[in-house]
């Protein structure tokens, strides 16, 4: 009996549909009979129910074990099916990883990229910047020798301005009291002396009391030959300052004003003493 109702629940798969339907045409045919019951015969038109019939079938066995091996095949196609699935979502997967690995280098490559143009342009900017300041400096340095050309220039062309005014005083007080020989004597060693001191630059190191004699050799036109420090004043300074203030003054032209043997016997060699007795220490 067992055997009996698995087959009639299996077979085709309809045991339900089959079960309401004989309950539901139960229950038209009980409604029917009521109905027929509460009315007149007159009045109640008969309406022949239709009859359906619900068979039990038992299932071939043959058709149960092809059945059976039909569904154990779409069993494994499906799991088949589903591993192909899973395989292809595995290997999805592994090209997504792929792909955002890839991503990843080419965003550290550019990021990389990115890092050494920055580094590179920040270089550059240095150099220029480096570059800059050194033209900067140059120029600073041009302008400012240009500067100490210009304040040496105004300098000497001061100091010619008034060695010529000396030399023109000296020429007018030289051709207005040289009348003799002791005047002409007097009046170009006067000339020698204010000349000479008119460029003297006196050391700082410079004290009262010092004494330098300096031997000078001319020419009949002026011009020095040479000059020798025949007694020292002790201090280098004071003694090189002597010599370039009488090299600094040559030639004395207004020599050339006097006789031959006045010249001789006066300038061609002559001492010069330069002590700073005007200094208040």
């Amino acid at each position: 009996m067992k055997d009996t109702f698995n087959n009639v629940v299996i077979y085709n798969g309809y045991p339900l549909s089959v079960v309401v339907a004989v309950t539901f045409h139960s229950v038209i045919l009980a409604l029917l009979l009521y109905l027929q019951s509460s009315k007149r015969p007159e009045a109640l038109e008969l309406v022949q129910p239709t009859v359906v019939k619900a068979l039990l079938i038992q299932e071939n066995p043959q058709a149960a074990n092809e059945r059976k091996r039909l569904e154990r095949r779409q069993q494994q196609q499906r799991v088949q099916e589903q591993e192909v699935a899973q395989q292809a979502v595995e290997v999805q997967q592994q090209l997504e990883e792929q792909a955002n690995a890839k991503t990843a280098e080419l965003r550290k490559a550019r990021d990389l990229a990115s890092l050494r143009q920055r580094q590179e342009k920040e270089k550059l900017d240095a150099e220029q910047l480096v570059r800059e300041r050194k033209e900067q400096e140059k120029l600073e340095e041009e302008q400012r020798r240009r500067q100490e050309l210009a304040q040496a220039q105004r300098q000497k062309e001061v100091r010619d301005r008034d060695r010529q005014r000396q030399q023109e005083t000296a020429d007018a007080s030289a051709a207005e009291f040289a009348t003799s020989e002791f005047e002409m004597v007097q009046s170009g060693t006067a000339i020698i002396q204010q000349t000479v001191q008119s460029v003297w630059s006196r050391p700082p190191s410079a004290r009262n009391g010092m004494r330098a004699i300096l031997q000078i050799r001319m020419l009949p036109t002026g011009e020095l030959i040479d000059a020798v420090i025949t007694e020292s004043s002790g201090d280098p300074a004071f003694d090189r300052s002597a010599e370039n203030a009488v090299y600094s003054a040559a030639p004395f032209r207004e020599l050339q004003a006097l006789p031959i043997n006045v010249f001789n016997e006066n300038f061609r060699s002559l001492s010069l003493i330069f002590q700073p007795e005007d200094l208040l220490n």
